[in-house]
């Protein structure tokens, strides 16, 4: 099946607008790369979680809509929606599926994070190193490949875990990369938790590629169970993992280690204060300008 890809460079003030628009005309998905690169091949793709903004001064926007999409409507819409943006800095252009999914793993490789764990795309068919724990993904439409600095610092951490028999709880689960990776670490049991259908759909699918679909489960918030997990990890946002800091309390068994991502540098003062009262060890760690709060919850 053909797509229609809307392409257009904007400032990063405009950058939320532009997406928020391109939701509402019905974009079936949407990628964000750094309009600064020297050539289009050295462009980093960014993987956004809900709300998040990357650190450039120029994005491109790549949008797909369906195939007889009107390119004229498409274009007036968003320059009645999006202050500042003209028709002269919107491209269209005809994607075949399979010319889209290799331009999209072109760009996703077999990445270490840690000692011993390795994400690979789900049709990678390269040697596997000796000892390696791998998980196979395909993020779909949903957040986490280990690409973006949150999801590796979690990964990172879940590798050096004893996490044999444990049961974890993934917040935010995205593509379940987290939850996964922690099952195939050892973990006997892993709760996926997302507001995003589709999230909980691509974390259900990875868990089936890899073998571990019996050992994952996934809900909405407010039917996720309530029982304290013996390892908690969530990378979402610095605004609702400060909202939800009493849900978190109640979510992780006494001792158990714990990871908050989704974090800039700077909002982690206020989230390191918020924790302490429940949470203790707590330390950071920061790759480029996001920071990773780890520690463990008071018995």
């Amino acid at each position: 099946m053909p797509w229609l890809e809307l392409s257009l460079t904007v400032t990063a003030a405009q950058q939320p607008a532009v997406e928020s628009a391109l939701e509402a005309l019905g974009a079936q998905a949407i990628t964000l790369a750094d309009a600064d690169a020297e050539t289009p091949d050295e462009r980093a793709i960014f993987e956004p979680g809900v709300g998040e903004t990357p650190l450039w001064q120029g994005v491109v926007l790549n949008a797909l809509f369906d195939a007889d999409a009107d390119q004229r409507a498409l274009s007036d819409a968003l320059g009645a929606q999006v202050a500042g943006l003209s028709p002269e800095q919107i491209s269209f252009r005809r994607v075949e599926d399979q010319d889209w999914e290799r331009a999209w793993m072109d760009q996703f490789q077999p990445m270490r994070f840690g000692h011993r764990l390795w994400i690979h795309p789900w049709n990678y068919e390269g040697d596997t190193a000796e000892g390696a724990v791998v998980v196979h993904l395909d993020p779909g439409l949903a957040f986490g490949t280990g690409t973006h600095p949150t999801t590796a610092l979690c990964l990172e951490w879940l590798d050096g875990l004893a996490l044999s028999g444990k049961r974890l709880i993934d917040y935010g689960c995205g593509s379940g990369v987290l939850a996964l990776a922690a099952l195939k670490l050892g973990a006997a049991q892993a709760i996926g938790v997302d507001n995003d259908p589709q999230a909980l759909s691509a974390s259900a699918d990875n868990a089936s590629r890899n073998g571990v679909g019996e050992r994952l489960s996934v809900y909405l918030p407010e039917d996720a169970p309530t029982e304290p997990a013996d390892v908690f990890v969530a990378n979402i946002l610095a605004g609702p993992l400060l909202e939800l800091v009493p849900r978190f309390a109640e979510l992780t068994g006494a001792g158990a280690p714990f990871a908050l991502s989704g974090i800039l540098n700077g909002q982690h003062e206020e989230l390191l204060e918020a924790y302490a009262p429940w949470f203790e060890d707590l330390s950071t760690e920061m790759r480029e300008d996001w920071v990773r709060i780890s520690g463990r919850r008071k018995a």
